[in-house]
């Protein structure tokens, strides 16, 4: 039953249940894990580490996120003016 993240992410299909967001509306789940997968690329980035398992994260966002939402924040990201604190 143990399985590495790697194992996970490859086998990986859709956005598992996450109790954090019990309701229907996904769309904090979205945020949220977009911002996880920022978080994690800049903290294992700055270390020099492998951001290899920060690819959940954007598996999750990505099924969860509509496309239009992903680019408009990568835009912002690029201008300077996200809302979310990375």
């Amino acid at each position: 039953m143990s399985e590495t993240i790697e194992e996970k992410i490859k086998t990986y299909r859709t956005a598992p249940f996450d109790a954090r967001f019990p309701n229907t509306n996904q769309t904090r789940n979205c945020f949220q894990n977009y911002l996880d997968f920022h978080r994690c690329n800049k903290a294992l980035s700055s270390k020099g580490q492998d951001v290899a398992p920060c690819q959940w994260y954007q598996r999750v966002y990505k099924s969860l996120c509509p496309m239009g939402w992903v680019a408009k924040w990568d835009e912002q990201i690029e201008n300077g003016n996200f809302p979310g604190k990375i």
